[in-house]
């Protein structure tokens, strides 16, 4: 909750539910990032949230972006990026997109399998490409499955036959999961990717490129590690590994750009309990899970909320959406706590909402609106 942000609540008193973001909060959070890491290009994950007012911010600072489908691509290159520096990041893309995407200038794509490849030769011939590989996402709140990456031994065979194909294997890439919360997953991968990069060298391929991927946190309910000691965490490994002949280092941020700028303003729809002698109250709210908190899936990300009774006595709560889905239940098994004066059509604040909130509204499950957005 910026003072921005705060006074717009009060002053506006906007229609609930709403996204506020304030945008000089994101020029903070890139500026912090690139201060962790001096060495590193940043590629901002647009899909975090691809908002106009947050690209065009980002390029007047010279960020570059990590696109995960063509219509990303066209929306960062109409914000005034330059073509050289978006990264067509999604390893899974139709060839037409390919084609789109390469027409508009972009030469730097992803893979993690021999399929994607020759549909790369084919249609983004002589690109520069990267391979993804398969890392533990040990400490990250949301994971990330096995959807995406290949195993050693198989990013080695593709990365020769990328030479081969007449594409410019120019790197490597992994993922540690989102808001992963121990700096030794990237120290892990590093050293996994820095094996990896040692033989592709001796296999005498021109592999110049490492990409750390994103995942770095935000504080929601609870406190996780600064980016500086990731950072220094990054680094050390990255030395360790690579010596001083340091290749070129991409990161490509989402939450940690946009989360925190941002909240989420609700109303309180109806508080009730399931038996009179019930101590857990439900509380439901005009946004759930449809409406764009799709991140509570399983609980995983934990949002802080704020109220008009802050400070009064609290108790415990369930919370949810105002849909008629049963899944529309954020949170029942995390001990969340609200005061026992809520009441319905009071105000209540998401907060760190900016990422991943808007871009994951339904488009009118339930008759419901998308969510309401607001670039201050």
């Amino acid at each position: 909750m910026t003072p921005k942000i705060a006074q717009f609540l009060a002053d506006v008193q906007p229609a609930t539910p709403c996204l506020v973001l304030d945008v000089d909060r994101v020029e903070q959070n890139y500026r912090r990032l690139q201060s962790a890491l001096p060495l590193a290009r940043i590629y901002y994950a647009v899909k975090a949230n691809p908002a106009p007012q947050i690209l065009e911010r980002l390029v007047g600072l010279g960020s570059c972006f990590d696109a995960a489908s063509w219509e990303e691509v066209s929306a960062v290159l109409d914000a005034g990026a330059a073509a050289e520096a978006v990264s067509y990041g999604n390893t899974v893309k139709k060839e037409s997109a390919i084609r789109a995407a390469y027409a508009r200038g972009v030469r730097m794509f992803a893979f993690d399998s021999e399929g994607e490849l020759e549909k790369l030769a084919r249609s983004a011939p002589g690109s520069r490409v990267y391979c993804r590989i398969l890392v533990g996402n040990d400490g990250a709140e949301w994971p990330l499955s096995r959807k995406f990456g290949c195993e050693v031994e198989m990013a080695r065979e593709l990365m020769v036959k990328a030479g081969e194909m007449g594409l410019d294997p120019f790197g490597l890439s992994f993922h540690v999961g989102s808001q992963q919360t121990n700096t030794a997953a990237y120290e892990a991968a590093i050293a996994k990717v820095g094996m990896l990069f040692t033989d592709l060298k001796e296999a005498g391929v021109n592999v110049r490129m490492v990409n750390l991927g994103g995942g770095y946190p935000v504080r929601y309910r609870a406190e996780v590690p600064e980016i500086d000691a990731f950072g220094d965490a990054i680094m050390g490994a990255m030395a360790k590994h690579f010596g001083n002949a340091l290749p070129d280092i991409v990161v490509e941020p989402g939450r940690f750009i946009a989360a925190d700028a941002a909240v989420v303003s609700a109303e309180v729809v109806l508080v009730s309990r399931k038996a009179k002698d019930d101590p857990v109250r439900w509380v439901y709210l005009d946004i759930g899970r449809f409406g764009g908190l799709a991140e509570t899936e399983g609980e995983a990300i934990k949002y802080a909320f704020r109220t008009p009774h802050d400070g009064a006595e609290e108790g415990p709560v369930t919370i949810a959406g105002p849909t008629c889905d049963s899944t529309d239940t954020l949170y029942e098994k995390s001990n969340y706590r609200l005061p026992e004066k809520l009441q319905p059509g009071d105000r209540i604040e998401i907060l760190s909402a900016g990422a991943y909130v808007t871009t994951y509204a339904s488009q009118g499950f339930n008759g419901f609106a998308p969510l309401a957005e607001h670039y201050i």
